[in-house]
């Protein structure tokens, strides 16, 4: 075997091997593990918060029911007959699982032509831009995890409507975002 393709196995192999920062943090009930082991993304949750007044562990919580921290996130596939897959549930992706129009929508608003929703930079400042848009429309406390992942779910309209009150299951999943955000901002005053 020539040494070219010797290096460039050795190099696919390791390439395939690399989970990069689309993989999730090992601990995620633990924001101390997750700020040590990603600094990166507390940088991204700590100028959100400055710009956007987004505190850091309603991102967290909210990024963990959204896509468990993995950048590359993607809804399930819906199928016909049990087996033909049609295409996925909806156009989410990325860290917040944002939507194609409403990421399209932050990129005009901002100016962030180049934004990207599997970089934890961008879809934290998106995240604190749209829960801000929450609070203008629907009065939502920056603060209030619970109330703005409903927002944050079901859309601003939605949240106006009260569209969430006929999905139980729903406002237990922002009960939950609440209490991981506690959770979150609980450990986070002790590992700083």
């Amino acid at each position: 075997m020539s040494r070219t393709l010797c290096a460039m196995i050795v190099v696919l192999l390791l390439a395939s091997c690399g989970g990069g920062y689309n993989a999730p943090p090992r601990d995620l009930n633990d924001a101390c593990s997750i700020a040590k082991e990603r600094p990166k993304y507390m940088k991204a949750f700590k100028r959100t918060e400055r710009k956007w007044g987004v505190p850091v562990h309603v991102q967290m919580a909210t990024i963990y029911q959204e896509s468990n921290f993995r950048g590359d996130a993607r809804t399930p596939f819906t199928y016909v007959i049990g087996v033909i897959p049609m295409g996925r549930q909806s156009s989410a992706y990325g860290y917040s699982q944002a939507i194609d129009g409403t990421w399209d929508q932050y990129k005009r608003a901002t100016g962030r032509r180049g934004a990207k929703r599997d970089r934890m930079n961008d879809a934290s400042d998106f995240m604190g831009w749209y829960m801000n848009e929450s609070r203008k429309k629907n009065g939502i406390a920056l603060t209030d995890a619970r109330n703005q992942y409903l927002a944050y779910h079901e859309g601003q309209a939605g949240y106006a409507r009260g569209s969430y009150n006929q999905k139980s299951w729903l406002v237990r999943v922002a009960a939950n975002v609440e209490e991981r955000s506690r959770m979150y901002e609980g450990q986070l005053a002790r590992c700083r």
